[in-house]
């Protein structure tokens, strides 16, 4: 997954993220039944702070396109 970030942008950092892991799951980068990667590596890989990133796993819930498994991760839905 390739993010490179416009902090100046129209558009808000987290949703950057979800637009992101979204085209990701849409390419088959993350199939369904399987995990995105982890906050703390989204958090190495980005740079971004952890809140940000849980809130765009939380808009990722949201649209129905991951799942969260207390204790196991997020799990892509469907793609």
């Amino acid at each position: 997954m390739e993010l490179e970030i416009d902090y100046d942008g129209p558009v808000p950092v987290y949703r950057q993220l979800v637009n992101a892991i979204k085209a990701g799951i849409e390419s088959g980068e993350f199939e369904p039944g399987r995990p995105i990667p982890s906050v703390a590596r989204l958090q190495q890989e980005t740079g971004l702070a952890r809140g940000t990133i849980l809130k765009a796993v939380a808009a990722l819930e949201a649209e129905g396109l991951v799942e969260v498994v207390q204790g196991r991760g997020t799990y892509v839905t469907r793609a």
